[in-house]
């Protein structure tokens, strides 16, 4: 006898829709069928979408600046994305230079994790590392952390990879079976400008499409002439894309993928104008209309959507000057709901199984016999207007923005973490130790 049976869905499996019932057994997918088989409880979603469970590859709970610390921890950012249908998210470790500090951060990320409802891996982070990047690659693996995150800029606080050190990460990428992820802007020209006081009105004028775009297509090529596994964390800019496309199209999702971000798709930098933009400011931060558009105009040449969900509270982003701002925004409770107002069902494989595949994460991101039950029951007709949000954070990016479709219910491993609206904290999360990623 299965444990939940979930009856007269649109299941969304491998693409395609398909009026079936899905039967779960053990926090596993057992049973798609048209027909009703004995289960312990059912639960009607007639008319309704069952989806896979969303992936965030890129969050930053419990984000320890010195001076701020982002609002949601793993328990807040949990509960406020599975009200968004996130089942796994990716979080990052505290940048390291060693090996040995890799170990260290990777105990004390999964004991601030340990309180999650859902299901959470981690990515390697690296800051000007001395040690050589074989023994980083290798320590990363031994650890179930088959990506690494590292900057291209911010060397004036020391967290600056050098492209020779980048260059020999991306030769080895596929010998070890590691994602190389690059915050991508060029540190050089962001330098001329970093020792002025800058004001929010002119926050991305000073972070130019150039640093991104330059820096982009340098480690496009280098990519490309390694046969690497490259992933390029949030990209800002259409410009950016347009001119990958237009150069190394042969290589995306072959050598390269491409992470955005919703706030690129919804906000233009025309909003560090207005008396609230202290709000808005991120790194890298928000372009003009013109790349938004081209952005929205490129969407299939993105391959994963991700929410940098890095909030903070008013009083600490209040401010003229971004210097010392703490910057991010929230994002996990509706980057699905964002991304499927705008482009619909499209959107759902970078939110699922792209994400599975490209990070490793085995038996996640599609609704298929033997993987692991993360579902999602989407009501894709409910247009509804952003009110209130569950991340401790005291403010709404979106707030009264009117979308369409509704997250109604979301399953981790066959249990409910919410239903109709009403959470389960009696759930929690698993850390997900990953293997080898080739693509």
């Amino acid at each position: 006898m299965f444990d939940l049976g979930i009856l007269n869905g649109k299941v969304y499996i491998t693409g395609k829709f398909l009026k079936a019932n899905v039967y779960i057994k053990n926090g596993k997918i057992c049973d798609i069928s048209k027909s009703q088989l004995e289960a312990k409880k059912y639960y009607d979603i007639s008319g309704k979408y069952l989806l896979p469970g969303f992936i965030d590859p890129h969050v930053h709970f419990h984000l320890d600046l010195g001076k701020y610390i982002s609002a949601d921890d793993f328990h807040s950012g949990s509960i406020s994305g599975a009200y968004g249908g996130i089942t796994t998210y990716i979080d990052f470790l505290d940048p390291v230079r060693t090996a040995e500090e890799l170990e260290k951060a990777f105990e004390d990320r999964l004991n601030l994790a340990k309180n999650s409802l859902t299901d959470y891996a981690f990515h390697a982070t690296i800051a000007n590392p001395t040690d050589e990047p074989e023994k980083i690659l290798r320590k990363a693996r031994q650890l179930g952390l088959s990506s690494i995150k590292l900057f291209t800029t911010y060397s004036s606080s020391n967290r600056r990879t050098y492209d020779g050190y980048i260059a020999e990460l991306l030769e080895k990428s596929k010998q070890y079976g590691v994602v190389i992820s690059i915050h991508a802007e060029n540190d050089e020209i962001i330098k001329k400008y970093e020792k002025n006081e800058i004001k929010v009105k002119d926050h991305s004028k000073y972070r130019p499409t150039i640093t991104e775009l330059s820096e982009v297509i340098k480690l496009a090529e280098m990519a490309e002439y390694y046969n690497a596994q490259l992933y390029i964390v949030h990209l800002t800019s259409g410009k950016t894309l347009d001119e990958l496309k237009k150069k190394f199209k042969h290589i995306l999702g072959k050598n390269v993928i491409i992470e955005s971000c919703p706030h690129y798709f919804y906000f233009t930098d025309d909003i560090y104008n207005t008396e609230k933009g202290y709000l808005y400011t991120m790194t890298p931060p928000l372009r003009s209309e013109e790349e938004k558009e081209l952005l929205i105009k490129n969407i299939n040449y993105v391959t994963t959507i991700g929410t940098d969900h890095c909030p903070f509270n008013v009083n600490e982003k209040k401010k003229d000057i971004v210097n010392g701002m703490p910057m991010g925004i929230g994002g996990v409770e509706f980057s699905f709901v964002l991304m499927y107002s705008m482009f619909g069902k499209k959107i759902i494989d970078k939110f699922t199984k792209n994400i599975a595949k490209y990070y490793g994460l085995k038996n996640k991101g599609e609704i298929l016999p033997s993987y692991d039950a993360d579902l999602v029951v989407f009501d894709p007709y409910k247009e509804w207007e952003i009110k209130e949000h569950h991340s401790k954070s005291d403010y709404i990016p979106y707030k009264n923005f009117r979308v369409k479709g509704k997250v109604l219910s979301t399953i981790s491993r066959g249990r409910f973490v919410v239903k109709e609206g009403k959470l389960n904290k009696r759930i929690k999360g698993s850390f997900i130790k990953r293997g080898e990623i080739i693509w």
